[in-house]
């Protein structure tokens, strides 16, 4: 099965934020996708798309509790997923971040494929806790597996033999910045989901099953569904531990 791909989206307002925090404007690879038209914003429509991106960010929760049900159709899944990887920056430009996404069957399939993968690795006494877990992300709708493609990447090194040895580190940020974007963009239309790292052990099974290049690396998984249960307590660390403003 090849992976799945996206059409544009009226979630373009959502994502607007994000796209103007690309960095090295001055290094860009140029991409060989032409972009969508960006629209002109006024004053008073950039601050409720701004608003608009802060509720999501405030509102995304990890949600254990998950089942089949979609608030949205796949059609606008689609859509959201498609304007995620088009607009969320990536170092230099190099667009490296390659999104796998399995719905319904295929979703009950990958879990599954994990849960065999792990069984011979996990004591017999233990597995029965481990198989409740897995089962927990099978009940969700969907899952969203994402990969890094090391070509841009080792092509930027490269061009660029100053930042050689920091662009793995930055295909992290951009495969971070691609989950993160998606959560809150799913959580904004109503799912639950939490992120998972089944890597590397389900990678070798995953890549021969959805006929996924072998030299992609996956980094994470964003599992999905109708939400069943209310997320546990957040607690927050002070701010002044955490943030330092200087000139104000």
């Amino acid at each position: 099965m090849a992976p799945l791909r996206f059409t544009s989206s009226s979630l373009h307002n959502f994502l607007r934020p994000v796209t103007r925090l690309t960095s090295s404007s001055n290094l860009q690879i140029k991409s060989t996708t032409q972009q969508p038209p960006l629209r002109n914003f006024t004053t008073s429509q950039t601050m409720a798309s701004s608003t608009s991106f802060m509720d999501a960010v405030k509102g995304r929760r990890s949600h254990y509790q998950l089942n089949k049900e979609a608030p949205i159709s796949d059609d606008k899944l689609e859509q959201l997923v498609n304007d995620t990887v088009l607009h969320t920056p990536s170092s230099f430009n190099n667009q490296s971040a390659r999104l796998v996404v399995l719905l319904k069957g295929e979703h009950d399939k990958f879990w599954e494929m994990v849960k065999s993968v792990l069984k011979p690795q996990i004591p017999a006494e233990q597995f029965e806790g481990t198989a409740k877990k897995l089962d927990g992300f099978k009940a969700a709708y969907g899952t969203i597996l994402f990969f890094e493609d090391p070509e841009p990447i080792q092509r930027l090194q490269k061009a660029f033999a100053l930042y050689a040895d920091k662009f793995p580190q930055w295909s992290e940020h951009t495969s971070a910045m691609h989950q993160y974007v998606l959560w809150a963009g799913l959580e904004s239309e109503g799912f639950g989901a939490n992120l998972q790292h089944y890597n590397p052990v389900v990678d070798q099974a995953a890549q021969n099953e959805w006929k996924i290049p072998q030299e992609w690396s996956l980094k994470a998984q964003l599992v999905f569904g109708g939400k069943v249960g209310q997320p546990g307590d957040k607690s927050f660390e002070p701010l002044e531990k955490r943030v330092f403003f200087h000139g104000k």
